[in-house]
C-alpha cells in the first residue's frame, strides 16, 4: 500500500453548522491548513439531534452525522455559556435558552432572557466554553478534540455591536469590555472558540494534513 500524497490527502471540510457566525469565525481561523470549508446546508444536510448533556458528546454527535451524510471530514463545535449562579447552565441548551420562556429562537431573545433571569444577582460570573471535534470519516475510531474557554462575567446590559450569540452581554474583566466590542481579529484571538480553533488546528497539521508528510510518514517518502 503506498504512502499518502498532498494531492491524495482532503482538503475539504464539512461544518458541522449552518450558524453563520461560526462558520465565518472557523474559516479565518483554520485559513492555515488551506482547506476549504463548507456548512452542511449548502450539501443539503440536516441537522444532527443533540441528546447529550456534555458539549463533548454533542459535537461528536454532529461530526459523524456530517461525515456519514457527506462522505466527507467533518468537524462540529459544541459551545455555550455556562452561568456560575445556574450550577453551568444553560449550557448545551444556550442556542434555545429564550425558548424555555416563552420567546421565539434569537440571539436577542437568548439575551434578554438571560438579562431577565439575572436580574437582581449579584453573582454574575460565567465561562464561555467550546468543544471542537473533527472526524476523518463516519466511523474515525480517533476522533480530534479540542476546547477552548474563557472566563468573565455578565452585564446588566448588553454593550457593542459585533459577534453574535452572548457576545454583546460576556465582559472581560482583563479589557473592561464586551467579546461584541472587540475588532473581529482581537476577538479570535481571545475567544473560546478562537482558543479550541488554535488546538484543533495544531492538531489537524499534526496528524492530518503535516505540511511535511515524510513526518508523519518516517521513512515512506
Amino acid at each position: 500500500m503506498s504512502a499518502p500524497t498532498a494531492a491524495t490527502v482532503p482538503r475539504r471540510l464539512v461544518l458541522a453548522s449552518n450558524n453563520a457566525g461560526k462558520l465565518a469565525e472557523l474559516q479565518v481561523l483554520l485559513a492555515p491548513l488551506g482547506v476549504e470549508l463548507v456548512a452542511q446546508g449548502q450539501l443539503g444536510i440536516p441537522e444532527a439531534p443533540e441528546p447529550h448533556r456534555t458539549f463533548l458528546e454533542n459535537a461528536l454527535a454532529k461530526a459523524r452525522h456530517a461525515a456519514a451524510a457527506s462522505g466527507l471530514p467533518a468537524l462540529a463545535d459544541d459551545a455555550g455559556l455556562c452561568v456560575a449562579a445556574f450550577g453551568g447552565r444553560p449550557g448545551v441548551d444556550t442556542a434555545h435558552y429564550c425558548t424555555q420562556f416563552g420567546y421565539p429562537k434569537s440571539d436577542a431573545n437568548n439575551v434578554r432572557a438571560l438579562l431577565e433571569q439575572m436580574h437582581g444577582l449579584d453573582d454574575r460570573r460565567a465561562a464561555m466554553v467550546s468543544t471542537l471535534v473533527a472526524v476523518r470519516h463516519a466511523d474515525d475510531p480517533e476522533p480530534l478534540v479540542a476546547s477552548g474557554r474563557i472566563e468573565g462575567w455578565i452585564a446588566r446590559t448588553p454593550v457593542g455591536d459585533g459577534g453574535f450569540g452572548f457576545d454583546p452581554i460576556m465582559v472581560l474583566p482583563d479589557l473592561g469590555c464586551t467579546l461584541a466590542q472587540l475588532p473581529s481579529d482581537v476577538k479570535n484571538g481571545l475567544s473560546h472558540r478562537g482558543r479550541a480553533a488554535r488546538a484543533m488546528l495544531e492538531l489537524m497539521q499534526q496528524r492530518w494534513w503535516p505540511a511535511d508528510l515524510s513526518a508523519a510518514w518516517p521513512g515512506q517518502i
